[in-house]
């Protein structure tokens, strides 16, 4: 049982990256179970409320103005300050430091539930250490924050994200690039904001898409940082590719990606974002481990090497040689790709 009662109004601190807002959707659809139609705020940066607004169990965005990693505290002070009007019962804050519990503690909200994370007695007054082993994933730490800390026992099913489309917006996306649909569609998600470490290889992935352009359509997402490498594979097949990345919106790739029949993509956001939109995947795993945030659909694969070295969790391989990744091979990515969608 939990210990609040069926008329909850909850402010969630949530993560600054796009991957870690997708897994907390389980969050929200494990409060919409225990309760009866609670509201629910996301206190999270300006760019999160495109994604959240994808969300029906969500009522609206608060922006965090502060910049991700700054104290700030007098501007902590004011927002929390601001909240108060909002009476919320219970603040949940997912991130585990100790400026991420300021803002509820200054709102006065009457729960403050969270990991313990960085020093946080006072700030936080419904706590316990986290147990790693007990759980063992990024969204089970997640959900189990919707229950008291006698409860977690509880968690026996994970509800996986799930992002609502826009069908005008899809219309209007079809009209733009003049999209057709003779062939099936893989989606190809070469970058990752992480570091160099988490990316397959640009080679493998324009391996990939020549070895598929006669009978696919190849279409590359990601940001105005990947253009580089969505460029290199575009070019490699001689322009046979429909390059997205830098050119489209969150929202626009959401809409784009839920189009394809299948997905490629490092451990990123856009992987979060393919496996919320139930599409069949695969992903790559280098220096980050496979089990700790994996996609969460039914319809995916993870590649993983047993190289020693594997999980650093280094941003840039400190060994120099990036076989981790060099050691997943294109050849075995077709085999999953014809597994996946015959």
């Amino acid at each position: 049982m939990s210990i609040f009662d069926n008329r909850q109004k909850i402010l969630i601190v949530g993560p600054a990256w796009l991957g870690d807002m997708i897994m907390a959707q389980s969050l929200f659809k494990e409060l919409h179970k225990i309760y009866n139609s609670p509201i629910i705020d996301v206190l999270a940066p300006d760019w999160c409320s495109n994604i959240l607004a994808r969300m029906p169990e969500v009522r609206k965005t608060i922006t965090m103005t502060v910049g991700h990693g700054s104290l700030n505290i007098r501007e902590r002070y004011s927002i929390g300050k601001k909240l108060r009007a909002e009476n919320y019962l219970e603040a949940i804050i997912l991130p585990n430091s100790l400026k991420s519990a300021l803002i509820p503690f200054f709102a006065n909200i009457k729960i403050r539930t969270g990991w313990l994370g960085e020093m946080r007695y006072g700030l936080l007054n419904n706590y316990t250490k986290l147990q790693k082993k007990q759980y063992p994933r990024m969204v089970e730490r997640f959900v189990a924050l919707a229950y008291s800390f006698k409860d977690h026992q509880s968690l026996n099913r994970i509800f996986y994200p799930e992002l609502v489309i826009s069908s005008d917006n899809i219309k209007s996306l079809k009209e733009k690039y003049q999209l057709k649909f003779n062939k099936p569609v893989v989606a190809m998600c070469p970058g990752a904001a992480f570091g160099s470490a988490k990316r397959w290889p640009k080679e493998y992935y324009a391996d990939v898409a020549n070895q598929l352009k006669s009978t696919w359509q190849i279409w590359l997402f990601g940001s105005k940082e990947d253009y580089a490498i969505t460029s290199f594979i575009q070019n490699s097949t001689k322009g046979r590719c429909l390059n997205f990345a830098g050119d489209t919106t969150l929202e626009d790739a959401i809409d784009l990606i839920s189009l394809s029949n299948i997905v490629l993509s490092n451990d990123s956001g856009l992987m979060h974002v393919s496996a919320a939109l139930n599409k069949p995947l695969i992903a790559f795993y280098g220096p980050t481990p496979e089990n700790f945030a994996p996609p969460l659909a039914k319809n995916t694969v993870s590649l993983y090497t047993d190289i020693e070295c594997r999980p650093c969790r280094a941003r840039e391989c400190p060994l120099k040689h990036h076989l981790c990744m060099l050691e997943i091979l294109p050849s075995n990515v077709i085999d999953h790709i014809r597994e996946l969608v015959p």
